[in-house]
C-alpha cells in the first residue's frame, strides 16, 4: 500500500528506537496498534454503508426497470394498462354453485385400505426373519446351560 522496502522499514524502527527508547517502545507499539485497529473498523464500517447504499440503489433501478418491461408486455398481449383493473377476469366470483366433490362410501374406503396394508406386507412369511419379540419369549435361555460331561471336560 505504501511499498515500504526493507531498507526504509528499517531506518523507521532504528529511527523510532532512538526517539521512543526501547523503554517506551512496547507502549507506543500496542496505542500504534489499537489506532491502526480503530482506523480498519471505521473503514470497514463506511465500505459495508456504500456497499450497501449501492446495493439499493441498484434494486431500485432494477425494479423500475423490470416495471418498465411489465408493462411494454402487458400493453402488446393486449393486456391494458397495468394495473387498472382492480379485478382480473380470471379471479371474478363463479355464476353458479361450486359442485363439492362426491362422497366415498366408508365401506369402499375400508376395502381400498386394507387392500393397500395386504399388498405393504411382506407376501412370503418364510423368507422374512422372524422378530425375536415377535413370539413374545426372549432369544437367549434364562436357565444356565448344563454342566459340560466327563468326556467333554479332559479335553
Amino acid at each position: 500500500m505504501f511499498d515500504i522496502g526493507a531498507a526504509e522499514l528499517l531506518v523507521i524502527v532504528i529511527t523510532a528506537i532512538v526517539v521512543i527508547g526501547p523503554k517506551e517502545m512496547p507502549r507506543a507499539l500496542r496505542t500504534a496498534g489499537r489506532w491502526i485497529g480503530k482506523m480498519r473498523r471505521m473503514s470497514n464500517h463506511f465500505r459495508t454503508g456504500l456497499d450497501a447504499m449501492i446495493r439499493e440503489a441498484e434494486m431500485e433501478e432494477a425494479e423500475k426497470e423490470w416495471r418498465e418491461r411489465n408493462r411494454e408486455i402487458m400493453a402488446r398481449s393486449g393486456g391494458g394498462n397495468f394495473g387498472s383493473d382492480p379485478v382480473p377476469a380470471a379471479m371474478e366470483p363463479l355464476a353458479g354453485p361450486v359442485k363439492a366433490e362426491p362422497e366415498l362410501d366408508p365401506e369402499a374406503a375400508d376395502a381400498r385400505a386394507e387392500a393397500a396394508i395386504a399388498r405393504a406386507k411382506p407376501r412370503d412369511d418364510s423368507a422374512a426373519p422372524e422378530h425375536p419379540d415377535a413370539a413374545g419369549e426372549p432369544e437367549l435361555p434364562l436357565d444356565p446351560p448344563p454342566p459340560p460331561s466327563e468326556g467333554q471336560a479332559g479335553r
